[in-house]
């Protein structure tokens, strides 16, 4: 008699796996199980389908065959492959996103009126949200007083994989069209590598992570966030790898960040859909012919700020962008083009394989000054500027804005001011960015000073 189900979601791995080693500890057999939910796949990209296919094939591989996919309703069909194998105990990673902690309420419910339960066992987090709380018992707003309790309940100490008996069961398969819809060209979806690239980054960037982060043409990031998102490598596997220095407490930052607006969505879920700021949900943006044309533009890389550009072009060869350029392409949607930013994350979670919707959602509003940060609005990026600081010789702008491949620093900044203007297909900006910055100052100012002052959700 099979005595546990292990219910993958997004730890997609068999090391470090708390909920695989309980389920191993626990039953002589296990059933693997991967429900495909119409909740989350629905609204999901082509590129993040097409990696959560391959990292799918890839746990069957290690499973010796006997993953067992379902397609459905979680609540019917976790309770329906419990019952087949006859077990009582169904194992998982716990979920904090606000569709994740509601489905799966539902589904211990069922489990229970069935007589069985379920048992969430760790999470794809180093600290579960909720834990890093003031002295007073008050959540953290603020990421900096966030980091340094964070700090303090790390525990690094990954679980060798379990050796386990997986038991075969009836199942659906991943429909084939999303491994074959992939628009951009993907990293390899497994375990492995996973490894492999984490112990290149600690090989070859860690160190200089500090200072060579905010270049685009560089390979000074990690890379690893893909792995992250669908729970192929665990936080923890990096943090007991990272080793001190300037370059590793950067990058254990941004590790940290990730958790923040884990943290920050699972004290406010409707901050994935509304400004975080009560005063900034009355900021004036705008909407119509004109605004989808601008969109269109900025979407498609086509907006005659270069660096911008090129951003948007790696999101759609690469279903990626640098978290620098993130930044940058963000802004200038916000700031220069006065669109919404829930429009901007929408179009980002549709292409990036690392589409998190707590990282995604309230990294754009960290940008568009309606997040977590004290004043951010009056950071606005100036795209030229930071194409010659982030970018000085060219080099990222040339590699994805073919156009401008003949150009050399400083003209490849501003082809527009090159001898003979910009090369032929190429635009002219959109927009200007000195003008457009005054404006997005002058809307801010329309909501008046409670924008600077009202702090946290209402």
């Amino acid at each position: 008699m099979v005595a546990s189900v292990m219910w993958f979601r997004r730890d997609l791995r068999l090391a470090d796996n708390a909920a695989v080693a309980t389920a191993a500890d626990a039953s002589t057999e296990v059933v693997g199980l991967f429900v495909l939910d119409e909740r989350l796949y629905r609204p999901a990209g082509a590129n993040r389908l097409a990696f959560l296919s391959r990292a799918l094939r890839d746990l069957d591989r290690q499973l010796d065959g006997r993953l067992v996919v379902r397609m459905g309703d979680p609540v019917e069909v976790v309770a329906q492959v419990a019952e087949e194998a006859g077990a009582d105990r169904v194992l998982c990673a716990a979920d904090f996103g606000p569709y994740g902690r509601r489905r799966d309420d539902a589904v211990s419910g069922r489990l229970v009126e069935r007589g069985g339960a379920l048992d969430r066992v760790g999470s794809p987090y180093a600290v579960e949200p909720g834990t890093v709380l003031k002295a007073d018992g008050s959540r953290h707003q603020v990421f900096t007083p966030f980091f340094r309790e964070w700090t303090r309940h790390l525990d690094p100490d990954p679980i060798p994989a379990p050796k386990v008996t997986w038991v075969e069961a009836p199942s659906d398969a991943v429909p084939d069209k999303w491994d074959g819809n992939a628009v951009a060209a993907l990293p390899d979806a497994t375990e492995e590598a996973a490894e492999r690239r984490l112990d290149q980054f600690l090989a070859e960037s860690a160190v200089s992570y500090g200072t060579r982060r905010d270049y685009p043409a560089e390979n000074g990031t990690s890379r690893l966030s893909p792995y992250l998102k669908f729970g192929l490598l665990h936080p923890n596997q990096v943090l007991v790898r990272l080793g001190d220095g300037p370059g590793a407490e950067r990058f254990r930052t941004e590790l940290a960040w990730r958790e923040f607006y884990a943290d920050v969505l699972w004290h406010d879920p409707c901050s994935a859909r509304r400004a975080w700021q009560p005063a900034m949900r009355a900021f004036r943006a705008d909407h119509g012919a004109e605004a989808d044309r601008l969109f269109d533009a900025w979407a498609a890389g086509q907006t005659g700020y270069p660096l911008v550009d090129a951003g948007m072009r790696q999101l759609l060869a690469e279903g990626w962008m640098h978290n620098r350029v993130r930044m940058i392409t963000a802004s200038f949607l916000v700031k220069d083009l006065h669109l919404p930013w829930e429009r901007g994350a929408r179009h980002f979670l549709a292409h990036l394989v690392d589409g998190d919707l707590a990282s995604n959602n309230h990294g754009w509003q960290w940008v568009a000054g309606s997040g977590t940060d004290a004043a951010p609005f009056f950071r606005i990026f100036n795209p030229v500027t930071q194409s010659r600081r982030c970018d000085p010789d060219g080099e990222y702008i040339r590699r994805f804005v073919l156009e401008l491949r003949g150009l050399a620093a400083p003209e490849v900044h501003q082809p527009w001011r090159a001898k003979g203007g910009a090369p032929a297909g190429y635009p002219a900006p959109i927009v200007d960015h000195a003008v457009e910055r005054e404006e997005a100052l002058a809307r801010f100012r329309e909501i008046g000073a409670s924008a600077r002052q009202v702090r946290g959700p209402r």
